[in-house]
């Protein structure tokens, strides 16, 4: 009964703040209006992404091959153009909850006759969702799968021309010294000779590119926890991103092992030493692709177990479930900052409490040193949140875009939900 009323009562707060803020950006609306203002035109939008290839200009069509995308069906502007956040994690299924679960988070709802719809779906390889101003991507295990869905999803970014869209990718990954279930914010990504950088070979010949992250959205994500009232820790620090899962991870579970359980102890407390404080596969090929586009970005992994312990996850599915929602959380509650201007402490119903400041590095462990398409004919929807900023929308905000189900055809003025007909089955 506690745990429900907590809940309920958390609720009621997040939905006070938005309404808080809702009214807020009504009221500077109501005043525009009141004292009149010049309507202004649209500037052609550019995008933003940075380093691009110089031949993409050449390509008529581009055609986006692993997610069925060509600039000759999609209006990309039209169908992509207010995105603001990419979200990236491993599997369609987690990827198609999280699209779900941030509909929610930013206020918006689909009519029971549709769901969401994945617009990848023909080229059977990433699963690819849209939810308003919020776009949910698969990216499959390890660097080489993830790196072939960043190169699309920048080239979306630039045709449809979005304004400094933040990326994310979010999962899970094995803690270093650090308790599992604890969310960790990627401060810099090491490949498995712990060099801060990505290697890519060009011709035979090796190009290092830099995996550092951004530092300020790291900040901003910590800030937004509070081990208090979520009952978890979520800390910065460095990731060791694999190109195995076992022996690269050094596991003793493989089918193969050329190693020692003291090598292997010896080697985590050495990492371990030097401020890593989990492991995966996909960060740096994440870190340094986002980074060469000049696109803001964050990896936010929680631990799923503490590798100095064992090296099997033997942790209960509906455990591993609830500890898979914690870096989504953390990600919704950013994006409602941004959409809902949620930034001033007086304006929040919720109390922090003091043990959530302050430096969250984990302790040294024992024996370590401290230290955007759908073809023509693709059935869309629309739903956008609520203004509730000073900013104003991003052009286009307000594009239609239809639903065809079955024989009807049902328009809505507020674009943004990609969604296809409920099977009636």
């Amino acid at each position: 009964m506690a745990s429900c009323t907590s809940s309920l009562a958390k609720e009621v707060c997040e939905l006070k703040e938005m309404m808080k803020a809702q009214n807020r950006r009504i009221d500077k609306l109501i005043k525009h209006i009141k004292e009149g203002c010049e309507a202004k035109g649209e500037e052609e939008l550019v995008s933003t992404v940075q380093n691009l290839n110089p031949y993409l200009e050449c390509l008529d069509p581009d055609i986006l091959y692993h997610l069925s995308l060509s600039t000759a069906t999609t209006d990309f502007p039209k169908v992509f153009g207010d995105v603001r956040f990419v979200c990236m994690g491993g599997t369609p299924s987690r990827m198609f909850k999280f699209a779900n679960f941030i509909m929610k988070e930013i206020g918006l709802k689909l009519n029971s006759s549709v769901k969401l719809k994945d617009l990848a779906e023909d080229a059977n390889r990433y699963a690819l969702y849209k939810v308003g101003p919020v776009l949910c991507a698969s990216h499959g295990i390890g660097g080489p799968s993830i790196s072939i869905l960043l190169h699309e999803l920048i080239k979306i970014m630039h045709h449809a021309k979005c304004q400094n869209p933040v990326f994310f990718r979010l999962g899970t990954s094995g803690g270093i010294g650090v308790e599992p279930g604890t969310v960790v914010i990627t401060s810099e990504a090491l490949d498995g000779q712990l060099r801060a950088s990505y290697e890519i070979v060009v011709h035979t010949t090796p190009d290092m590119r830099p995996t550092k992250l951004d530092e300020d959205l790291s900040k901003e994500l910590r800030s937004l926890s509070d081990p208090c009232r979520d009952g978890f820790d979520t800390i910065i620090g460095k990731t060791l991103c694999a190109n195995d899962f076992y022996e690269g991870q050094s596991r003793l579970d493989g089918a193969f092992c050329c190693y020692t359980p003291d090598q292997k102890k010896e080697f985590l407390e050495k990492i371990s030493s030097q401020g890593v404080v989990n492991m995966e596969m996909e960060s740096t090929a994440f870190a340094a692709l986002t980074g060469q586009a000049g696109i803001r970005s964050a990896v936010v992994c929680v631990t799923i177990l503490n590798r100095l312990e064992g090296d099997q996850i033997t942790t209960p599915g509906d455990t591993l479930k609830s500890w898979d929602l914690r870096p989504q959380t953390l990600i919704a509650r950013y994006m409602k900052k941004v959409l809902f201007g949620i930034v001033d402490e007086e304006d929040s119903e919720f109390e922090f409490c003091e043990c959530g400041a302050g430096d969250q590095t984990p302790p040294p462990t024992q024996g370590a040193s401290p230290d955007q398409a759908p073809s023509a004919t693709q059935d869309t929807t629309a739903a956008q949140p609520g203004p509730a900023t000073e900013d104003p929308p991003a052009a286009g905000a307000r594009r239609a875009t239809t639903i065809d189900s079955k024989r009807a055809t049902a328009t809505d003025s507020k674009r943004g939900t990609q969604v296809e007909p409920v099977d009636e089955e």
